[in-house]
């Protein structure tokens, strides 16, 4: 059984954890937002004192906090849907859109009106 499986399992058992990682994922990225902002003026004297390894130390302290934003978001929303169903899907627009930008959007449109009541 793979990873996504044990993890859409276990939140189809235990909704809360689900939501619990979803607000998670919001704390972490209004929490950094507030701290860079908070700290700015720290955060530019720290990197003009190494430029060479302080600029990719905070590049990737950025990468790792993305990677965790996202990883969060993955779990708090793990399908509920049947076993049947595969693992990732997509709108109707990046499967049959064609080259129309007005059939693209008109499936966009129609999947964000629908999604809320497949995942529900």
């Amino acid at each position: 059984m793979s990873v996504y499986s044990n993890i859409r399992d276990f939140i189809h058992r235990h909704e809360w954890v689900g939501d619990l990682f979803s607000v998670l994922a919001v704390l972490l990225l209004f929490g950094t937002v507030w701290a860079v902002l908070e700290h700015n003026s720290l955060i530019l004297v720290w990197i003009r004192q190494d430029v060479i390894i302080h600029v990719p130390l905070a590049a990737l302290a950025i990468g790792v906090v993305i990677f965790v934003i996202i990883a969060f978001l993955s779990i708090g929303s793990a399908s509920h849907g049947p076993e049947d169903r595969g693992s990732f899907h997509t709108f109707r627009g990046r499967r049959h859109g064609g080259a129309s930008i007005y059939g693209a959007f008109r499936n966009w449109l129609h999947h964000m009106e629908h999604v809320g009541k497949k995942h529900r």
